[in-house]
């Protein structure tokens, strides 16, 4: 049955779920990104820019990796079909971190050996916690795009940069005002013992703190947990009139299915999770009900534009955020070899300097000096029950529905 009460959230969000605008004071140099156009490069070499992808492609985050991954192909694909950077094709060097930080570390140190400019498919906070040290010991640029713990960047990172996902403290306030504006005054949440869910934990306790007349309930699940029946059965006792899986990003589908399945007709608000893998795993039961965050906006007509091609080029049926992230990798670092050559130092410099535009993105790609997202504005949407646009999710009845672009996030200060 389809709930009602996301149907009028769109306006009260717009007013409501305001995020504090402040970007960086960095000058930056636009650049446009999203080309399928050749760079040209400053080198002498005429071998292959080695691109290194280290994402889950196994293990407990592999959906999230398995698109940006393949986000990265397409990107790789585009740009040797369009004569490569000044004639040089790009390789990408494949590594699986199987969602472990000791993995990841490894596999990090062995794209280093293999001569990458850079590496990017981040999408565990404990492997971008493990990869992030090795990135600014090395010095080789690492893009994270769902490694979301505030512990990963320093104020002296100079070579790992977030992509989608913002830290966990700049979503907070969003998670908190989204809360005030459905009205509930008992909030469940839902995270997961790792370095995101305590990072969200953490954020939510401060956020919620300063709020009146709210009760806010945290459960901590182990990562890979499947059954949530005593957690909710908690809430449920709690009269949680919500429920924040925001840091549980793999019990998305089964923090959704079985709190319906327990008669607990209230909404999920998920943590980043790709809305393929909700729907093919809880179906209608997602409709109206499970709304989530994104870095990019699906009704543009660069995203569904760019969709189309994903989607003719890969098995996927639908172009998840993650995958816009990675195609959004590789377009800024053919750029950056382009303008300065395949040096990781210089490289890094480049990406600093400079603003890129990705097709699909819901903000400029932009860096503040220690790599937070500078100017990040978070998209907000809801599964609903519709035709999608030809040829962008083919054969399927379901579409995300934007209710609210918000202002750029304030950069998090480590």
């Amino acid at each position: 049955m389809k709930r009602s009460w996301l149907k009028t959230l769109s306006f009260t969000l717009a007013l409501a779920l305001v995020v504090s605008a402040c970007s960086a004071g960095n000058e930056t140099t636009n650049t446009t990104a999203g080309s399928t156009e050749a760079p040209t490069a400053t080198t002498a070499d005429t071998g292959p820019i080695k691109i290194g992808l280290l994402t889950s492609l196994t293990a407990t985050f592999a959906p999230w990796g398995v698109s940006a991954r393949d986000g990265m192909r397409l990107a790789v694909e585009e740009i040797n079909a369009a004569g490569g950077v000044d004639g040089r094709m790009i390789e990408l060097i494949e590594r699986d971190d199987q969602s472990n930080p000791e993995e990841g570390a490894s596999g990090f140190e062995r794209l280093v050996e293999d001569g990458v400019v850079a590496i990017g498919g981040t999408i565990s906070s404990d492997v971008g916690l493990s990869t992030s040290r090795l990135a600014e010991e090395l010095k080789v640029p690492l893009f994270l795009v769902k490694a979301g713990s505030d512990a990963i960047l320093t104020t002296d990172s100079r070579y790992t940069f977030r992509t989608c996902l913002p830290a966990a403290p700049m979503i907070a306030g969003p998670v908190a005002q989204y809360v005030a504006a459905t009205g509930v005054t008992k909030v469940g949440a839902i995270v997961a013992d790792y370095a995101w869910g305590q990072a969200v934990k953490s954020a939510l306790e401060t956020e919620f703190a300063g709020v009146d007349g709210v009760e806010l309930q945290i459960e901590v699940a182990p990562v890979p947990e499947k059954d949530f029946a005593a957690y909710l059965r908690r809430l449920q006792d709690f009269g949680a009139q919500i429920i924040v899986a925001t840091g549980h990003p793999p019990g998305g589908v089964s923090i959704t299915k079985q709190s319906d399945d327990f008669g607990m007709d209230v909404p999920v608000t998920g943590s980043w999770n790709p809305l393929g893998l909700i729907v093919g795993a809880v179906g209608d039961q997602a409709f109206d009900r499970y709304a989530d965050f994104a870095c990019v906006n699906y009704d543009s007509a660069e995203y569904q534009d760019l969709a189309r091609r994903y989607l003719a080029f890969s098995e996927n049926t639908f172009m998840e955020d993650d995958a816009v992230a990675g195609y959004g990798i590789v377009q800024a670092v053919a750029e950056a070899v382009g303008a300065v050559g395949d040096d990781p130092v210089e490289v890094a410099k480049y990406l600093h300097a400079n603003t890129f535009d990705i097709p699909g993105y819901s903000f400029p790609l932009q860096w503040t000096e220690w790599g937070e997202l500078a100017a990040a504005q978070v998209t907000f949407v809801v599964i609903r029950e519709q035709e999608p646009p030809d040829g962008v999710n083919p054969g399927a009845n379901w579409y995300p529905e934007l209710l609210l672009l918000s202002d750029p996030l304030t950069p998090y200060v480590p």
